[in-house]
């Protein structure tokens, strides 16, 4: 679909009453892909592909829907699988489903790298395909699916604040569901990329999870040399045939002899390379499992399943005192005292703090001594979730997370027709960090630890257009409906906040007020 096909993005009018389109972001054959603003959410960023008129037969639309589908249902189990949650038909009648924007480069502009980097990123993608290949519920049964085109540029990489990049896998579109009737076709006909085809699939035949497990075997390959294992004459489908099926990979060592590659990756990589596919791992979890095994052994990985017992064993001595917030605003918190209104349990709550470099948004946390040297050295990571219908709303979240500990979840909900919370989410916005204080549970209910927590730029722009939203709209009373629409919301975003840190299932372990 050529650009031409829609309108100018700002001239366009409210897609299904809730989109607005800003500019092409990708083009391809099927048709074209658009940034959006949701404006129900507060103009969060959206990706919204369209379907081609030039495609736009029934078989079109019922796969490009059955794409939609397959892409919304995985990405609910998987936080490695790009999530789309609408789906529509324009005014013009192009099909299009609705994604989560995200701002990452593709695989291929990583490769070659480093064995630390890949062995953090393909387990990430083995995940995601693990996550496919289970399947998904169609009328009560389970379904599994097989990608049929897994290669780098299917592959996004984005910047993630915990894992320091975050793995998700695109284009479910010519992904095949295995034994369901509605899509067995007695054609045999090729779909796929051919440098990562494997075997069986330019044959035609009906393919497996094995035959995506090959085109990891590529992808593998590539990664760490940053070419591909054959080098065929042309690129052909003659010649990729006669590749995959008759010609051995090269050598990795020779390719990258520098690279001090473990034995037990090279033989993995070769065997999901095997042309026959019984002589493959049979299934992702193997591959897993090897690489899990790999990691131990040169990487040292973190064991998941220490207990809290072992932790108060290794308490640090004292609690650090660098929470990489100016000093004066970190000696601010250390003086505060806690409210005499405020109840003495285990509760959150946000606050303004007036310090000697102006208005700070701040956190104020109440533990025992005990849970807050256990959590003195916990990764902190927000998300900002805003409505503002039918009442302007705002969830701050912080989650305290430890691989040893159960993560601690510090939901606040800000109703943003308040001018109070207005001023809070200002000056939240106008700083880089925000205090976490924490006060015993314990007497004298002294402040004993101070923590921040990072906000990336793009939130802290969000968080200021939304309080200009905020001011702008007329009064409201239901601010109890919108809240219980952001609370499931969050429930969620816990699912998927849990992979994205290895963690434990959620506990509720402070009460906001």
């Amino acid at each position: 679909m050529n650009k031409s096909s829609f309108a100018s993005p700002k001239a366009t009018k409210l897609l299904a009453n809730r989109y607005q389109l800003r500019e092409s972001i990708g083009n391809g054959g099927m048709g074209n892909v658009f940034l959006a603003n949701d404006v129900l959410l507060g103009g969060t960023p959206v990706a919204i592909k369209f379907l081609a008129h030039t495609v736009c037969e029934p078989k079109m639309q019922q796969d490009f829907a059955r794409e939609a589908l397959m892409s919304a249902a995985l990405s609910q189990k998987s936080i490695h699988i790009v999530r789309a949650y609408d789906y529509g038909v324009s005014e013009t009648g192009n099909p299009y489903y609705v994604m989560e924007y995200l701002p990452g480069k593709c695989l291929k502009e990583f490769m070659p790298m480093d064995l630390p980097m890949f062995m953090t990123l393909m387990r990430q993608i083995c995940l995601g395909l693990q996550c496919a290949h289970q399947g998904i519920n169609i009328d009560g049964k389970i379904y599994p699916l097989v990608h049929r085109d897994i290669k780098p540029n299917n592959i996004l990489v984005i910047p993630d604040p915990i894992l320091g990049q975050l793995v998700k896998i695109l284009d479910f579109g010519i992904a095949k569901f295995l034994n369901h009737t509605a899509t067995n076709s007695t054609n045999r006909k090729f779909h796929g990329t051919l440098p990562y085809c494997s075997p069986e699939q330019l044959e035609g035949e009906e393919l497996d999870s094995r035959s995506d497990i090959y085109s990891l075997g590529v992808v593998m390959f590539e990664m760490l040399t940053g070419e591909k294992p054959w080098q065929p004459e042309t690129d052909h489908f003659g010649a990729w045939y006669k590749a995959h099926h008759f010609e051995q990979p090269r050598a990795i060592a020779q390719i990258k002899p520098d690279l001090q590659l473990p034995r037990a990756l090279n033989d993995l990589i070769m065997a999901c390379l095997a042309k026959k596919a019984s002589n493959r791992p049979q299934n992702i979890s193997e591959v897993l499992r090897v690489l899990e095994n790999i990691n131990r052994a040169h990487y040292f990985a973190l064991p998941l399943n220490i207990s809290c017992k072992q932790v108060e064993t290794n308490l640090p001595p004292e609690l650090p005192k660098n929470s990489e917030l100016p000093p004066t605003i970190e000696q601010a918190c250390y003086k505060l005292t806690w409210p005499e209104k405020k109840p003495i349990q285990e509760i959150v709550f946000p606050q303004v703090i007036d310090t000697e470099q102006g208005s700070v948004a701040s956190l104020w946390l109440m533990l025992s001594t005990q849970e807050i040297k256990k959590r003195a050295l916990s990764i902190r990571h927000n998300e900002f979730l805003f409505i503002a219908s039918p009442h302007p709303m705002l969830l701050w979240l912080t989650v305290l997370y430890n691989r040893l500990l159960v993560p601690k979840w510090l939901p606040c909900y800000l109703d943003m027709q308040n001018p109070q919370n207005q001023r809070l989410v200002t000056a939240l916005a106008e700083s880089e960090r925000y205090p976490l204080t924490l006060f015993t549970l314990e007497p004298p209910h002294s402040c004993i630890s101070v923590i921040s927590s990072y906000i990336d730029p793009s939130k802290r722009q969000l968080l200021k257009t939304w309080v200009k939203q905020s001011q702008s709209l007329p009064h409201c009373d239901q601010a109890q409906l919108s809240k219980n629409i952001l609370k499931q919301q969050y429930k969620q975003m816990q699912s998927q906040i849990q992979q994205r840190l290895g963690a434990k299932p959620p506990v509720v372990a402070s009460r906001a007020l």
